[in-house]
């Protein structure tokens, strides 16, 4: 016999004994057969029923997670008061979970890069919320408020301004012969 050890079952073929294998049959835990009227702990097939209970500050991890990862968001906004309020409160600024009367209520202020769609950066987060938070805790957001507190330009310095007829105008285009449809 190999060095390997072997688990014989009552019916059936031999089979070898791999690390985290639960046997097919019942056995008790000294490796004999297990009498009938022996109770042995089982893992249930079926899910039980119960409740889980999720923090607010674990709703806030979630929706500043799905928040900071949606495209355009630069960051939260809110000016030194509500900076040193959400320092004091352990949370970010501009982030505010409301978890009362069974209602869930999230209210958002934010950055947004400048040159992108607001409204459609806005629609991207109110989904990306609604469905960590549908996901993680198995609840709906019954309220949820996006503010737009500010836009962002990417290097910090204001956006060139548009000079008066620089660019090709719309008769230069007709008159260049090219068929533009």
């Amino acid at each position: 016999m190999s060095s390997e050890s072997v688990i014989q079952q009552d019916a059936g073929p031999v089979w070898p004994e791999r690390g985290g294998m639960i046997p097919r049959t019942s056995a008790a835990p000294d490796g004999r057969p297990a009498a009938p009227d022996e109770d042995l702990p089982t893992v249930p097939d079926e899910p039980i029923p119960g409740r889980a209970l999720a923090t607010r500050r674990a709703v806030m991890d979630i929706v500043r997670a799905a928040t900071l990862g949606s495209y355009g968001v630069t960051g939260f906004a809110g000016g030194p008061i509500e900076r040193a309020l959400a320092f004091l409160e352990g949370r970010p600024p501009g982030l505010h979970v409301d978890v009362s009367d069974g209602e869930l209520a999230v209210r958002l202020e934010l950055r947004v890069a400048y040159g992108l769609p607001v409204a459609e950066v806005a629609r991207q987060v109110d989904s990306a919320i609604r469905y960590g938070v549908r996901r993680a805790v198995g609840r709906e957001v019954d309220r949820l408020q996006i503010r737009v507190g500010g836009l962002i330009t990417p290097t910090g310095s204001p956006p060139p301004a548009r000079q008066a007829g620089a660019g090709p105008g719309s008769s230069d285009l007709a008159d260049s012969g090219t068929d533009v449809a």
